[in-house]
């Protein structure tokens, strides 16, 4: 079974992926804000993460940043509410995997982690 850390501040959200996520097979873990996204990634081995990009104490892209820079290779979603091109390719310049626009439709991004843990 997958591990997936959700590191979303907004609790409907957290919520809805987390449901979405064990009903889909998925063993889920949630970070509320930007420190403990980083905190829980030291203690525990995920296969994959997804990350609000407008995180509380650390942001999102400062979250990839400091795992990359650790050897952390997993696979990163970026959530973000913003469609703008620049905020998308400041992203993958800071090596994360994927990024999805909110709203988004869970099939999506369901398919979006199933192609990053293949």
């Amino acid at each position: 079974m997958s591990r997936i850390l959700i590191a979303e501040d907004e609790p409907g959200i957290a919520s809805f992926l987390e449901k979405g996520l064990r009903a889909n097979g998925y063993s889920t873990a949630v970070a509320k804000d930007g420190c403990e996204a980083v905190l829980l990634t030291q203690q525990n081995n995920f296969d994959l993460l997804i990350l609000d990009i407008h995180l509380p104490g650390k942001d999102g892209l400062t979250v990839v940043q400091e795992l990359r820079e650790r050897g952390e290779q997993l696979p990163i979603i970026i959530l973000s509410a913003s469609s703008d091109l620049s905020n998308k390719i400041t992203g993958l310049q800071s090596r994360f995997n994927d990024y999805l626009t909110k709203p988004f439709r869970f099939e999506e991004l369901l398919t979006r982690i199933k192609t990053q843990l293949q």
